[in-house]
């Protein structure tokens, strides 16, 4: 998402230096492209671990492409804020649209050079479209609140915190003054009980201090 702020922490790179160990082997040993995912809840530090992620697999050579799921929101921000408001049963998996990101993690896997996707333009309050290169990419993260549904995805990584614990990284990256009011902390107290039962899907587990455990490996 155009407009989005990301900062990387020595919690986030710890936790990649830890995960990377643990997946390279199944990355080596796939016989193409491989998916992966990055779940938690809003300020868990999806974006900014699929980020240390990728720097880690870097220093391996390998080269990984990103898709955020904040892309493929079916409205844009301040307007899926407004129909939240308006109906807060809107709040959940049927907010983005997972289909199409799957489809986009199918043609990665099927060795695509490039996909057309959706682009969040934050100030705007807008999406676009953008074409991403893919050619030389051996891995594909998806992060997001919903991504441990994707079925086209070879390894799933939950962040267990919950709302109270991502207040202060919320608070931080602030993209809006909104995103603070109490309606949004009924929203992610909504977002909480979707996503914890999405956990058992898992294969990685990053705890609410950032220590990492294999769940299914």
């Amino acid at each position: 998402m155009q407009g989005d702020t990301i900062i990387i922490e020595q919690h986030h790179r710890a936790a990649a230096a830890e995960i990377v160990p643990m997946i390279l082997p199944r990355i080596e040993n796939s016989k193409g492209k491989y998916t992966l995912t990055v779940a938690g809840q809003s300020g868990s530090g999806k974006s900014e671990t699929a980020s240390a992620i990728a720097d880690e697999l870097a220093k391996k050579n390998i080269k990984t492409a990103i898709f955020q799921q904040d892309d493929y929101f079916i409205y844009p921000p301040r307007t899926n804020d407004r129909a939240r408001r308006e109906d807060i049963s809107w709040v959940g998996p049927q907010e983005v649209n997972l289909s199409l990101l799957d489809r986009h993690l199918k043609a990665f896997l099927s060795g695509r050079d490039k996909t057309v996707k959706p682009l969040v333009i934050y100030e705007e309050d807008a999406i676009r479209s953008e074409s991403m290169d893919l050619q030389d990419a051996q891995v594909a993260i998806a992060e997001g609140t919903y991504t441990t549904l994707l079925n086209n995805a070879d390894l799933r990584i939950y962040i267990d915190r919950d709302y109270e614990e991502t207040r202060a990284h919320r608070e931080k990256r602030k993209r809006d003054a909104a995103e603070l009011d109490p309606f949004i902390d009924d929203v992610l107290v909504i977002e909480h009980h979707i996503i914890s039962s999405h956990k058992p899907r898992a294969n990685i587990i990053i705890n609410a201090d950032y220590s990492v455990a294999a769940a299914r490996l």
